[in-house]
């Protein structure tokens, strides 16, 4: 199977297939036995005896042969060997005793606004205050403290559940439900069914229940975007399908190739895999495009032509700072062309202006599935019980804000712009300042959180890089972040067309630092492509 970014397991070779075998000890008095973490045990030494290991106790040791050989194959780039080299450094920075050449960790590998000193939107956290302490309601100067619309909300909200504490409908609040409803009824102009829509803990949960009742054996193939958001292929292959990557092209600003798409799934059925879904990420992570709505009614066509499942993860929506390119939903295109394909969409309070992560809400609505099909999706979220329920309040803050005129509007609307307004600027910033780097070349990202450069790496540096074991791109990262602070993810971890080298981005620290981010990577690059 191809890995498209993925590190495919090969330390089986390295381990027994069978496990270790021991003399049963016959000793009057049991071993005490303590397990090092290298699996071998380590019994002390018994004064009657020499010790003795059970073979029972061995031959049932969780070792990395018996465990889940999908789990084993799974990575997530995201949070992988950048991340903890990170950490590392970071410890050795505040331990006092750091002799590092930068003072601080600038961490630009995942989408995390507020651990980047984005400020929670204040409308936001003070109906969430008062849901999960709904004794301040009952006080006499509440009045005083929080205005009357965040009264009204926490109040309307508590009325309809147990409160925070206590499980909800599997499927979610009904309340906030119908927010959503009425929240893609206006965005789209075509009704939506609250029946259809499931409240989940982050669009990561919903993305994973859709995939693992999909994907029924190694048979069934998922159409991915080449570069992808990592959840897609590590998932894909936790629940043992076969990824079918198709690239976007650089060149056209990151668009969906239609033949490109159609080349895959024919490759694919000639191996007699079944091409059960497309997954499309719009706006794009990690490439910050927008698809136009002429692509995408090519993408809806090709579903209905091929029988495919459409996933549209639209997380991003709230983010796309070129009004030449407006966000159209997928929902809103299929009802448009009256088609039957199935689609189940993606949101979330994680991304957007709230940049909630640590919440976990989002909502995913099913579009065309029939009512069996619904049923079992229903029961797979009754497993959980529900999703976490200030999440689900977050949700319906993200889709039902203050309405111009009631006491919140004004605040939330100034917060708002802000947010929205310096993302803009420091998508722009960051792009333009990477593209002035000799060998680098950047679309620029008129959409989500990322920019997705393309690096040109030497024949030394890929040389060092297959002598290191690694990607040159990981090389790369590697370098940037032990010699300046910039932590980033390399493009292997998103998947890129052979012979090219890549890295993802955020643009989320503050203005400020954007531009100190700019100036290490410049003078990093200078030095490294010139060794």
């Amino acid at each position: 199977r191809p890995s498209y970014g993925l590190s495919l397991c090969r330390d089986f070779d390295r381990f027994p297939s069978h496990p270790p075998t021991a003399t049963p000890s016959c000793a009057k008095k049991p071993a005490v036995r303590h397990f090092s973490s290298s699996g071998g045990a380590e019994p002390e030494p018994q004064a009657d005896g020499p010790p003795r290991v059970s073979t029972a106790v061995l031959s049932t040791r969780t070792r990395l042969e018996n465990i889940n050989r999908n789990i084993v194959q799974m990575e997530y780039a995201v949070r992988g060997l950048l991340a903890l080299r990170a950490q590392e450094l970071e410890r050795e920075l505040k331990s006092g005793t750091s002799t590092l050449p930068f003072k601080d960790i600038i961490y630009c590998n995942i989408g995390n606004p507020q651990s980047l000193g984005q400020a929670p939107l204040t409308f936001v956290r003070q109906v969430l205050a008062l849901c999960t302490a709904p004794f301040l309601l009952n006080h006499s100067s509440v009045g005083d403290l929080f205005p009357a619309d965040v009264i009204a909300r926490a109040r309307r909200i508590l009325g309809t559940c147990h409160g925070v504490g206590a499980y909800s409908e599997s499927k979610g609040l009904p309340v906030v439900r119908a927010s959503v409803a009425e929240f893609i009824a206006a965005r789209d102009g075509h009704p939506a069914d609250t029946e259809t829509i499931f409240l989940t803990s982050g669009a990561s949960e919903g993305v994973k229940l859709m995939l693992n009742l999909l994907i029924r054996d190694t048979q069934d193939g998922v159409l991915l975007p080449i570069p992808q958001y990592p959840l897609y292929s590590a998932s894909v292959v936790q629940f043992g399908g076969t990824l079918l990557g198709y690239h976007l092209d650089e060149n056209s600003a990151w668009g969906l190739d239609l033949p490109e798409l159609r080349k895959v799934i024919a490759e694919a059925r000639s191996r007699g895999i079944n091409v059960r879904c497309i997954s499309v990420i719009n706006p794009g992570n990690p490439t910050g495009q927008v698809l136009s709505e002429q692509n995408m009614r090519e993408v809806v066509s090709l579903c209905e032509e091929m029988g495919m499942v459409l996933m549209a993860d639209e997380v991003y929506q709230a983010n796309v700072y070129d009004p030449q390119c407006p966000f159209v939903s997928f929902k809103k295109v299929i009802r448009d062309m009256a088609s039957p394909v199935e689609l189940v969409s993606f949101h979330s309070v994680s991304k957007g202006i709230m940049g909630e992560c640590g919440l976990r809400g989002g909502y995913m609505e099913l579009v065309n599935f029939l009512p069996e099909v619904l049923e079992q999706v229903y029961k797979t979220v009754s497993v959980e019980l529900c999703s976490n329920v200030p999440g689900q309040i977050a949700v319906e803050l993200m889709v039902n804000p203050p309405k111009p005129g009631e006491p919140s509007h004004a605040q939330w609307k100034a917060e708002f712009d802000a947010v929205y307004s310096s993302l803009a600027r420091k998508a722009e910033k960051l792009c333009k300042g990477l593209a002035q780097l000799e060998g680098v070349s950047c679309n620029l990202s008129v959409g989500a959180m990322y920019a997705f450069p393309k690096i040109s790496l030497g024949l030394r540096q890929i040389k060092e890089a297959a002598a290191a074991g690694l990607p040159p791109d990981t090389l790369y990262c590697l370098r940037l972040l032990e010699r300046t602070g910039v932590c980033v993810v390399p493009g292997s971890g998103f998947g890129q067309r052979d012979g090219t080298f890549h890295l993802r981005t955020t643009f989320l620290p503050p203005d400020d630092k954007i531009d100190e981010m700019v100036g290490r990577i410049r003078d990093f690059h200078a030095a490294f492509t010139a060794e």
